[in-house]
């Protein structure tokens, strides 16, 4: 459980009158932030070391140096796969799949076998060696392959000494759905896919009957250079104040990236004109889909030390995207945000957070750090920095290629810039 650096917040927070948090409110700029979500959305694909991700991380580099700040790159090694083949074949019937980083290729035959279904357990029939494993998945709202009820079926396989594997990541969208993954080593020995449920349904019945099939995963890879950065502004006062999001991912990351992204650049132009009584470190990672590869980087190199920091706010996944209603089939969008948005905090600013927050979907019921965090708030906590916050959460179309510019929710966004605003204005003034 994390303890906070300062034990008297818990009075303070309930003495500081809430005008002082709300004194510089409203002054967000909506127009502007509309702007800057549209801008994130248009680099495209955003593959850590990417011409998406690298052209964001310029623009954004760019945009704290105006606002006065200095900036410091860090530069980091990445995996990468670019595939020109990425194919399941049973029967005639062809689907393309998503090879799994760090990919391990098949060579230009493919890998052929049987196909057996693997049901979410972990378990199948008959025998497995040398077979394709068709890994069925729990329906999930999916992330990471280090999360347990993704990895076991896989390893199950594996060790049967599965050819291969092609896992169906069954979610709220019927399309593919991207896993995190480790980025050092394969995860698995064998190659490894994910194909979608729309494309899934007649290869779980040639699974069933045990039909002879072949992946092929072809592609140039290896590592390339990506970059994390810092822009510091420092005012002489020798107290560091942090915010920090991560701009890479597996697509064009709108609902998942953008968000975040938009308040995090909100924050750092408004922070730089009224923040006198902290040093500022806004930090910008990338290598976020490598299970946080550019986060625990980032802490090695460019963070301000822990024991200088009063305060750490991390802008993870999903900090205001759209929300929807799926009914028979069919989707509409919603004006609210999607509520499946975390906000971990410090124990002792949870009621603080929550008054602050009240209202907004998800992020108004605030939970202790002590009980729940994830994502790169994790690499944070593990570094020492307390008190901490961050937001992670996985909207609907979370991971998914169609996570584009129609999952923006600009209101929302705005609505979450002024009240971390409001919150990095009492943090700054319990802890100056």
């Amino acid at each position: 459980m994390i303890e906070t650096s300062r034990r008297g917040f818990l009075g303070a927070s309930a003495a500081l009158p809430t005008a002082v948090a709300i004194s510089h409110s409203r002054m967000v700029d909506d127009a502007r932030i509309a702007a800057d979500l549209e801008r994130y959305v248009g680099f495209g694909i955003k593959r850590a070391g990417g011409v998406g991700d690298t052209a964001c991380g310029n623009w954004l580099a760019s945009a704290l140096q105006a606002a006065g700040y200095k900036i410091e790159r860090q530069q980091i090694s990445v995996p990468y796969f670019e595939s020109h083949t990425a194919e399941l074949v049973c029967e005639g019937l062809e689907a393309s799949v998503h090879p799994q980083p760090i990919v391990v290729p098949t060579g230009p035959n493919g890998v052929s076998g049987p196909l057996v279904r693997v049901d979410g357990q972990g378990r199948w029939e008959g025998a497995m060696e040398g077979a394709i494993a068709l890994i069925d998945l729990p329906f999930a709202r999916w992330s990471s392959l280090f999360t347990k009820s993704a990895h076991e079926p896989i390893r199950k396989a594996v060790a049967a000494r599965a050819a291969a594997v092609v896992a169906i990541t069954n979610g709220p969208t019927g399309k593919l759905i991207a896993l995190n993954t480790d980025g050092r080593n394969p995860m698995f020995g064998c190659p490894l896919a994910l194909i979608a449920p729309d494309d899934a349904g007649q290869f779980l019945a040639f699974a069933m009957a045990r039909r002879n099939a072949r992946l092929r995963i072809e592609g140039k890879g290896g590592r390339r250079p990506a970059f994390n950065f810092v822009g510091r502004l420092e005012r002489g006062r020798g107290r560091w104040l942090v915010v920090s999001t991560p701009r890479s991912g597996w697509f064009a990351c709108a609902g998942e990236r953008g968000p975040g992204v938009a308040v995090w650049l909100d924050l750092a132009r408004r922070a730089a004109q009224h923040f006198t009584n902290h040093n500022l470190a806004f930090i910008c990672n990338t290598g976020h889909e490598y299970e946080y590869l550019g986060a625990a980087e980032a802490m090695r190199q460019i963070a301000p030390p822990a024991q200088e920091t009063d305060f750490w706010l991390h802008l993870g996944a999903n900090v205001a995207a759209r929300d929807w209603h799926t009914l028979g089939g069919h989707i509409s969008p919603l004006p609210s945000a999607d509520s499946q948005r975390y906000l971990s905090i410090s124990p002792d600013l949870l009621a603080l957070a929550a008054k602050i927050f009240a209202g907004q979907p998800g992020l108004e019921a605030p939970i202790s750090s002590g009980k729940m965090s994830a994502g790169e708030l994790d690499e944070v906590i593990k570094a020492g920095y307390a008190p901490a916050a961050g937001v992670f959460g996985i909207h609907r179309f979370h991971h998914v290629a169609e996570d584009d510019i129609r999952c923006l929710n600009s209101s929302a966004t705005v609505e979450a810039a002024d009240s971390f605003f409001s919150f990095l204005i009492k943090m700054s003034a319990l802890t100056a």
